[in-house]
């Protein structure tokens, strides 16, 4: 396998031994003792080195030298790891869409787990860190994709699909993408057909949507779709948020209501609700559900999928963001509360007012575990104990990791002068 990712700024090609993998899923090993090295210190002879696996020994381009080592392009596995495996993708390793794919998979949930457990150790929660639960679809489980291509050129040919490793800007040619659907790769050459023709009226760059769901395949970012999951039937817009592996979806879902309903809580808030998955996946457990989001079509939505299940003790209501349970009548010492926030994380003033509201549980749902843990950091020093971290693996293949922190708020302590 040979794997070139950017223009090297030193022609220098090392023998390395492939230790570890960072969080990023790159290789982290060191340079083989060479009489070339001006240093023999551990980093001048660090070096990071994508799509390897912990145990080979590699040939690697060298492209960039920084304190704490060197990066590299890989050019050659000399011995191969017994976990390393024949990537599906031919693309792989200059679409910059996956980065494990040369992994065994149940090694990919092994990393994924210490990744995890890497971070949470920080806040002292390593051991609160459960195995990673796998998907049962390790290809073929997007359900949405958004191909692009970069502004038309005369003298060049459109290239239609990702980013390529290591590149802003410059796009990689996908024609079928093994991470995506069935559908989405039936769908995917007329769609492709259409942009090409569409291509010389444009002066730009432009992305596009495809989205299976269990009402089909749409091209239209506004049409409206509809995914069954939980038993529930929900229509939302294509362009909205849903979460992209619907193979994994459900055993997600029945943590996090389980995970709600654990603190017997008689009340839910479901922050961050968008078309009220969470909310009416768990409104048979809980006697009041509220469904709390900035967007008033999500709200819309969310109602509409509500009297579509026939489910009745759900409320939705567009609150704004510096105001989010200025609407909730219940008291918080009586309820759960459900965020899932976007990558960013929740943010200091949605915090402020999840601590000031003071729910018996918190069950977050986070795509970004850095951020989920600096969050987590917040509640923990505002009387929240974590009690779980469960990952998991909604996008096989790449090095993100779904993460649902359960936390419990502590009693406090009696007061003596009471009694």
């Amino acid at each position: 396998m040979k794997v070139y990712s950017g223009t090297p700024l030193v022609p220098e090609v090392v023998p390395a031994t492939i230790i570890a993998l960072d969080h990023e899923g790159n290789g982290t090993g060191i340079i083989e003792a060479a009489t070339h090295l001006t240093s023999s210190t551990e980093a001048a002879r660090s070096i990071r080195v994508p799509f390897t696996v912990p145990g080979e020994r590699v040939r690697a381009r060298i492209w960039r030298r920084g304190a704490d080592g060197a990066v590299a392009d890989l050019v050659e596995v000399l011995t191969p790891a017994q976990e390393r495996v024949a990537a599906p993708c031919p693309l792989f390793g200059a679409c910059g869409g996956c980065q494990l794919q040369h992994l065994a998979y149940g090694r990919q949930l092994d990393w994924k787990t210490a990744v995890v457990r890497d971070l949470a150790a920080a806040l002292g929660l390593g051991d609160r860190v459960a195995p990673c639960i796998g998907s049962p679809r390790q290809l073929g489980y997007r359900s949405k994709i958004t191909p692009h291509h970069d502004r038309p050129r005369a003298d060049a040919s459109l290239a239609i699909g990702f980013l390529k490793v290591g590149r802003k800007h410059e796009v990689i040619d996908v024609v079928r993408c093994p991470l995506a659907t069935d559908g989405i790769n039936a769908r995917l050459p007329a769609l492709r057909e259409a942009i090409v023709a569409a291509a010389p009226r444009s002066r730009l760059g432009a992305s596009f949507l495809i989205r299976e769901a269990a009402s089909g395949v749409t091209t239209d970012p506004d049409a409206r779709v509809t995914e069954r999951i939980a038993g529930l039937e929900l229509e939302f817009f294509a362009r909205e948020f849903f979460q992209n592996n619907p193979f994994l979806l459900p055993a997600l879902v029945q943590f996090v209501v389980g995970a709600a309903t654990s603190g017997g809580a008689p009340w839910l808030v479901d922050a961050y609700t968008g078309s009220g998955l969470f909310a009416l996946a768990a409104a048979a457990r809980f006697t009041n559900v509220f469904g709390v989001e900035v967007s008033p079509s999500a709200v819309r939505a969310a109602r509409e999928n509500a009297a579509r299940n026939g489910i009745t003790n759900a409320r939705f209501v567009a609150a704004d963001a510096a105001r989010i349970f200025g609407e909730i009548d219940c008291p918080g010492a009586e309820a759960a509360v459900i965020v899932d926030p976007p990558r960013k994380g929740c943010g200091d003033a949605f915090l402020s007012q999840l601590v000031a509201f003071g729910p018996a549980t918190i069950v977050y749902v986070s795509c970004n575990p850095e951020t989920l843990m600096r969050d987590i950091a917040v509640l923990m020093s505002a009387s929240y104990e974590t009690r779980t971290l469960q990952p998991f693996d909604m996008f096989p293949q790449t090095r993100h990791v779904e993460c649902v922190a359960v936390l419990r708020r502590r009693q406090p302590l009696p007061d003596p002068s009471a009694q």
